[in-house]
């Protein structure tokens, strides 16, 4: 049966030459492709949101998360360099798990990258309309439909923006990310600064407020430390589009690796500082659940040209996190193609060695998302579907590791059985520890995904070399 087909190792990479992606990355690319993919709107907005959640437990939120993620990044870093090829835990899946699986996850890979792409497009633009307006920008094209707009211009206008950066070199792309992630970086190192040195002990007390495990409390808010760690989840992914480079990496052997843990250990280095500054600076009352916690937070310190600092760096940066997710689901989509679910013509590179196509393709999908839909009520849903695919890579790691004891392993995960374990208990945990309404609303997304699958996708799959 082609539900449990599983796909070659050898026939992962693409043998014809016009599906070939150019080898232009090197590891220090790679790693500004992770934080800036990692590192976002969750830092910008979610510390409020957990503390809405957890108080000052968030830290402990914020310490889970990353473990869970810590664990699933491992099992990436081996997998990826194991099997170098562009469509990462769909590509792991397939040569593991079998091709129902595969495109399972794929198919939640796609809620993963569409919702993060078009909900921060959308939080970008929520920064970007209020400075068109006073030009004489009509307020109704800066808003979708629910908000009483006609069309979110903005939010498709950074969205083609960086695709048509995409489109025209990675290379290219890969060193002005480079540049923003930096801006991103000194512009929380600037908070820090300044949040850290007014941190009060008082402010931690009480701890844990509202316990440890999910509870819904009387205004029928889900809270507790992994409440909020279900949520806070989302800024810590980012690391897996660096497996999307796999076929883009100049040694990736070596590059991968580097590029998915090192990018995960400086995001969790900034998240710990920036958090511990946040809570100590003031009550979590204060700007729990806002849009702009840290803008805030520096406000009541009297700080607010620093706020403002802050909060214009943010925005300038913010695309970074576009680019790492559009780039990622594009190479996803190209591996889809290469096996049939897709049209395989969308499978052809450009003459500057970036899958033109597909990146077009893509930006169009999440444009219209971003431009016209009410994403902000389903963005948990890119929670629910990231989830989905890292307990896929645990598993995969666990499983190679029992079924190919001796396979080479360029990276090799220490304590693989433990970290795997983790990985797939600690995201198992997550995913039942999201509002009910997502993980019901993610059921009803692979329902379809599995009824496109029976009637579209099972009869076209390919997994001949080159295909």
């Amino acid at each position: 049966m082609s539900w449990t087909r599983r796909k070659p190792m050898e026939a992962m990479m693409p043998a014809q030459a016009d599906h070939q992606l150019a080898r232009t990355l090197s590891w220090p690319h790679l790693l500004a492709l992770g934080v800036g993919a990692i590192v976002g709107t969750g830092i910008l907005t979610l510390i409020g949101v957990g503390a809405d959640r957890a108080g000052p437990a968030v830290l402990l939120s914020f310490a889970i998360a990353g473990a869970i993620c810590a664990c699933a990044a491992l099992a990436y870093a081996e997998l990826s360099t194991m099997m170098p090829a562009a469509g990462s835990a769909y590509s792991y899946s397939y040569v593991v798990l079998g091709e129902g699986i595969a495109w399972i996850v794929g198919w939640s890979l796609i809620l993963e990258y569409s919702l993060v792409v078009s909900t921060v497009a959308v939080g970008w633009s929520g920064y970007a309309g209020p400075l068109l307006t006073p030009l004489g920008f009509p307020e109704t094209l800066t808003k979708g439909p629910e908000l009483g707009g006609i069309v979110n211009l903005p939010a498709i206008f950074i969205i083609a923006v960086v695709a048509g950066l995409l489109m025209f070199g990675t290379r290219e792309s890969a060193r002005l990310n480079t540049i923003l992630v930096l801006i991103k970086i000194v512009t929380l190192s600037l908070f820090v600064a300044y949040a850290l040195p007014a941190f009060d002990a008082a402010n931690l007390d009480p701890f844990m407020p509202f316990g440890f495990a999910k509870s819904m409390g009387p205004d029928g808010v889900e809270r507790g430390v992994m409440a909020a760690a279900a949520i806070i989840f989302f800024a810590f992914y980012g690391f897996d589009a660096i497996s999307t480079a796999a076929e883009e990496a100049k040694n990736p052997d070596r590059d991968l690796a580097i590029g998915i843990v090192g990018s995960l250990l400086v995001c969790t280095l900034i998240y710990v500082l920036v958090a511990a500054a946040a809570i100590g600076a003031l009550p979590f009352t204060r700007f729990a659940d806002s849009p702009e916690p840290l803008a805030l937070i520096l406000r009541e310190m009297n700080q607010g040209g620093v706020a403002r600092v802050v909060a214009i760096a943010a925005v300038i940066a913010l695309p970074t996190v576009l680019l790492g997710f559009l780039y990622g689901q594009s190479r996803i989509f190209l591996v889809m193609a290469r096996d049939g679910f897709l049209p395989q013509s969308l499978a052809k590179i450009s003459k500057r060695g970036t899958p033109a196509r597909i990146t077009l393709v893509t930006a169009v999908l999440v444009a219209i998302i971003a431009g016209l839909l009410p994403i902000d009520e389903i963005a948990a849903l890119a929670n629910a579907g990231t989830l989905i695919a890292f307990t896929a890579v645990g598993l995969c790691l666990l499983v190679l590791r029992r079924r190919a004891p001796d396979l080479r392993r360029p990276f090799r995960t220490p304590a693989a059985w433990l970290v795997g374990i983790g990985a797939v208990a600690g995201c198992a945990y997550l995913f039942v520890s999201l509002p009910m309404m997502t993980i019901m609303a993610c059921l009803a997304w692979n329902a379809i995904g599995l009824a496109v699958y029976v009637l579209y996708g099972q009869r076209r799959a390919r997994v001949e070399p080159g295909a």
